[in-house]
C-alpha cells in the first residue's frame, strides 16, 4: 500500500471537500438558522385560591433561550426565566423546553414544559411574619403556550400562558432581542 505524504494527503482532502464548502453558503442561506434570544417580560402570576388573602402578584423579569430548527417549519428549544414580584410573590425562576411551528417568516406558536420555583412573600400573603428558618419556596412542574412575532429582523413580541401544576395561572407579554 503507497503511503500519501502530508503535503497530498491535505491537498486530496481539500479536492474532496471542495464541493461541500462551496455548497455550503447556499445551503445556509435556505435552511433556518438556530436562534439565541434575551428578553425583557411582565405580567401577572394567580397563584390560586389563598383563604388568608391575596393570591396573586404583578410580575417583571428577564428570560434567555435558544430555539433550533429540526426541519423547514418544527423548532425545538430551551429557555430559563427570573421574575420579581411587586405584590405576593417576592421571585420565582425556572426552565422550560419547547416546541413549536413557525408560521410564515415571521411568526412562531409554541408549547412549552419545564419546572419552575416560587418564592412566596408569607407576610403579604397571609399577614402574618413566617418563623425563623421558614421555607417560602416551593416548585411545580410548568406547562404551557406561546406565540411570537418578529417584528423587526432581531426583535420580536411574544406572549405566554402557562400552569403551575394546574394549580396557577400565569400571564406575561415581552420583547425578545435574537443574535
Amino acid at each position: 500500500m503507497k503511503k500519501l505524504s502530508p503535503i497530498k494527503l491535505a491537498a486530496f482532502a481539500a479536492f474532496a471537500a471542495a464541493p461541500f464548502a462551496l455548497s455550503a453558503p447556499v445551503m445556509a442561506q435556505d435552511a433556518p438558522q438556530t436562534e439565541v434570544y434575551v428578553g425583557a417580560q411582565g405580567g401577572y402570576h394567580d397563584l390560586g385560591n389563598n383563604p388568608l388573602g391575596k393570591d396573586g402578584s404583578p410580575i417583571y423579569g428577564l428570560f434567555a433561550g435558544v430555539d433550533v430548527p429540526v426541519g423547514p417549519t418544527l423548532i425545538v428549544g430551551a429557555e430559563g426565566n427570573f421574575n420579581l414580584g411587586s405584590g405576593i410573590i417576592d421571585s420565582e425562576y425556572g426552565a422550560t423546553g419547547k416546541i413549536g411551528v413557525r408560521v410564515g417568516q415571521s411568526g412562531q406558536i409554541f408549547a412549552r414544559g419545564g419546572y419552575q420555583w416560587v418564592d412566596v412573600d408569607v407576610r403579604r400573603a397571609t399577614g402574618v411574619n413566617a418563623p425563623a428558618g421558614f421555607d417560602d419556596t416551593s416548585g411545580d412542574y410548568l406547562v404551557g403556550v406561546g406565540a411570537q412575532y418578529k417584528i423587526g429582523t432581531n426583535t420580536a413580541l411574544r406572549v405566554t400562558a402557562d400552569t403551575l401544576g394546574f394549580d396557577t395561572t400565569r400571564v406575561t407579554g415581552g420583547l425578545a432581542f435574537n443574535f
